[in-house]
């Protein structure tokens, strides 16, 4: 890569002190140099960007690929083989008429209508698993109880898969984001087992289709070249693991802000109709999301005032830039009622989030639920003592102690 050796590299990412501050770095580059040059977990160099404004214009330009598996871009990972972003499954949508045609297929299985229409049954699995928590009694980890298995729940619906061992497609889907967290041969071994019990699920759905987004990508696959087999294993692959790990981890951190301060948690119990602003002051306001979305600049470009020559990797933190004070009034306070919310949170452009409009419904209901149900909810450690995961593309607590 094309890059300054004489500038000053900062490791990346950036690990914040306590769990819901974010990483001092954030203001510091925002501010000095927002078009920093990173070193990555891989070793290898990149630019990273915390200005609104740049990570705006950088995603909504379709010409930048999230694909890194082109020569001379950089690696995030040790991994063989990389990771989520540069391995051989992320190359089958590097066309970018390809990739969109993917993206309107799954698309009408997200439409705010058929979500809508989901609403009903998320809200009846978060019921049955606030019951299951309450039974299990105060203090409790609502991250492992409610966290984790609801859009587990609800992304298996979705895919129509009647079972399945929470605990492995967990394991399973945490191999694939791992930027140091496992070794190669964990990952080889996950990644193996992952695939095979979506070979057998996909035989098994050819058999005896449903009303579900798998089959229709069977269907789709068997019908003409659009989709072939890698794609649709892909699919099935990705939909699952990005179906799950970022709303789960979310749901733990939104709860964990809105306790932290029993200032939020109160309000929200006075006027419940602050839901739906409250989840995007949280998607805002979110300390740490993980990694950012990387994009592999295929011709020069000018960003801010700054050149970056092609064959550049960046790395767009969104979380970063949306704390940024030209973008956002008192972006460091978490402010419930506030709108319009622009966040870019979900990303933006051709490679903006498919699953938004159901992450945002999982994340309502959940909220809405426990307002409801079990009012009274509080940490059950001081917050100081709550600890982040390391060594995954994703963000996310360890475990979140309640009482209620």
């Amino acid at each position: 890569m094309n890059q300054d050796n004489s500038k000053e590299l900062l490791d990346y990412p950036f690990r914040s002190p306590v769990a819901l501050e974010p990483p001092a770095e954030w203001a510091q580059l925002r501010s000095q140099c927002p078009v920093a040059h990173v070193r990555l977990p891989s070793g290898d160099q990149a630019i990273l960007l915390t200005r609104y404004s740049d990570v705006r214009q950088v995603l909504s330009d379709p010409r930048f690929s999230h694909n890194l598996s082109a020569e001379g871009a950089a690696r995030t990972s040790k991994n063989e083989g990389g990771s989520v972003f540069e391995n051989k499954d992320a190359a089958l949508l590097a066309d970018a008429e390809r990739h969109q045609a993917w993206r309107k297929m799954i698309l009408k299985w997200f439409t705010a209508k058929r979500i809508a229409a989901m609403q009903v049954r998320i809200e009846s699995m978060t019921e049955a698993l606030i019951d299951s928590m309450i039974q299990h009694g105060s203090p409790a980890d609502l991250q492992a109880l409610l966290g984790f298995p609801l859009p587990v729940w609800v992304i298996c619906d979705l895919l129509g898969i009647p079972d399945v061992d929470r605990d492995k497609l967990a394991y399973w889907s945490s191999t694939l984001l791992s930027l140091t967290q496992y070794s190669q041969a964990e990952i080889n071994a996950a990644q193996q087992e992952f695939t095979q019990y979506l070979l057998t699920l996909i035989a098994a759905k050819r058999q005896h289709p449903g009303d579900d987004l798998l089959s229709d990508l069977i269907a789709a696959a068997e019908g003409g070249p659009s989709v072939s087999a890698e794609l649709l294993l892909m699919t099935a692959k990705g939909l699952l693991v990005a179906g799950h790990e970022t709303t789960s981890s979310m749901i733990g951190k939104m709860l964990a802000m809105l306790l932290s301060d029993r200032s939020r948690w109160e309000l929200l119990l006075l006027d419940p109709s602050l839901v739906r602003t409250a989840v995007e002051e949280a998607l805002r306001f979110d300390m740490n999301p993980g990694f950012g979305l990387p994009r592999y600049i295929s011709t020069d470009i000018e960003v801010g005032t700054t050149q970056i020559p092609r064959g550049t990797t960046v790395i767009c933190n969104m979380a970063a830039a949306n704390r940024d004070e030209r973008a956002c009034e008192h972006p460091e306070q978490m402010d419930l009622t506030r709108s319009p919310n622009p966040h870019l949170s979900f990303g933006v452009g051709p490679h903006s989030c498919i699953g938004q409009a159901l992450a945002r419904t999982e994340l309502q209901t959940v909220l809405s639920v426990l307002l409801r149900r079990l009012p009274s909810l509080a940490l059950a450690i001081p917050k100081e003592q709550l600890v982040m995961k390391q060594g995954l593309l994703i963000g996310a607590l360890e475990r979140l102690p309640v009482r209620w």
